[in-house]
């Protein structure tokens, strides 16, 4: 179950990959992107509104939820991990243009593995607690340096550095999440159901960001004809589906270290495929990814804590 886990989050890490190209070339047509946010969440709350309806073990799951709620097994504030993500997606509209993509997506990064460090060591999320041992607090630590080489060639000092604690706190909202919606799954028993939550979560702070947004600037050009523009939706619920299942298997440190890894791998093979070439810094930056994601995955030796507070 392990392996099964750390390959759905290597998939998940793919999927954000792709979804990140679909999406971003959503937002350039519509020149906002939130209005790419919210089509994305929405394309993907319809696909699984229409199939846990459509499957009798996950539709059956909403009377656990509501039972859940009711017993407080789990409280309302743990079924918020679709707000986490819509920050994080708000957050690249408020501070990409200043920061530049690549101090966005170390401080995103580093943001998230400290956050997961603490879920898995405060047992937050389904399981046990995981104590943070040398490797995986090693692993963790590469991680962020690798992202950095990774994008070190695009990386340059912004005039608006303290900016970058905001998708540093927004990256450890996406820790937090990644245990939230393995809770929501563990509760209600459905990856499906916990994802749906998600994305319901999620559309609905959308809606209120975009709201705002068209009050401050108007409304979006037209939508795109396009219709692989809307594939952000179905790539999302792919990736919240391998984290909700993996969560639960190998925490959310782990997870979050598989899914950087597959993630800045994608990113590159579709650098390769789109320009045929790539940097030396990226390609060294890759593989020390993935060499900490594995690391991470090393037992220390230490006793692993049993007992949940």
């Amino acid at each position: 179950m392990r392996l099964l886990a750390v390959a759905a989050s290597l998939l998940a890490g793919l999927a954000l990959a792709v979804q990140s190209k679909v999406n971003g070339a959503l937002g350039h047509a519509f020149g906002d992107g939130l209005f790419a946010a919210l089509t994305s969440f929405g394309v993907g709350l319809v696909l699984l509104v229409v199939i846990v309806v459509a499957t009798p073990s996950w539709r059956s799951a909403a009377p656990r939820f509501t039972a859940a709620l009711r017993s407080g097994e789990i409280r309302p504030w743990q079924c918020l991990g679709g707000a986490a993500g819509a920050c994080y997606v708000t957050s690249q509209g408020l501070t990409v243009t200043l920061l530049g993509v690549a101090m966005f997506t170390v401080a995103g990064v580093a943001g998230q593995v400290v956050s997961s460090l603490l879920v898995d060591r405060a047992g937050f999320g389904p399981g046990d607690p995981r104590p943070v041992t040398p490797t995986r607090a090693l692993g963790a630590l590469l991680t962020v340096v690798a992202v950095g080489i990774a994008v070190s060639d695009e990386l340059s000092t912004p005039d608006h550095l303290w900016l970058s604690l905001v998708p540093a706190l927004a990256g450890a909202g996406i820790g937090w999440a990644q245990a939230a919606n393995g809770l929501v799954g563990a509760a209600t028993r459905s990856v499906g159901f916990a994802a749906l939550v998600n994305f319901a979560v999620g559309t609905v702070f959308l809606v209120i960001a975009c709201l705002v947004d068209v009050l401050a600037t108007g409304l979006p050009a037209a939508p795109p004809s396009d219709p692989r523009l809307y594939l952000g939706g179905t790539l999302g619920v792919v990736l919240l589906l391998t984290t909700v299942f993996a969560v639960r298997q190998i925490g959310a440190l782990l997870v979050g270290l598989c899914a950087v890894a597959a993630q800045v791998a994608g990113a590159v093979l579709l650098d390769v495929l789109a320009s045929g070439g790539i940097e030396v810094t990226t390609l060294v930056g890759t593989v020390v990814t993935l060499l900490a994601a594995g690391l991470a995955a090393v037992p220390s030796g230490r006793a692993r804590v049993a007992v949940r507070g």
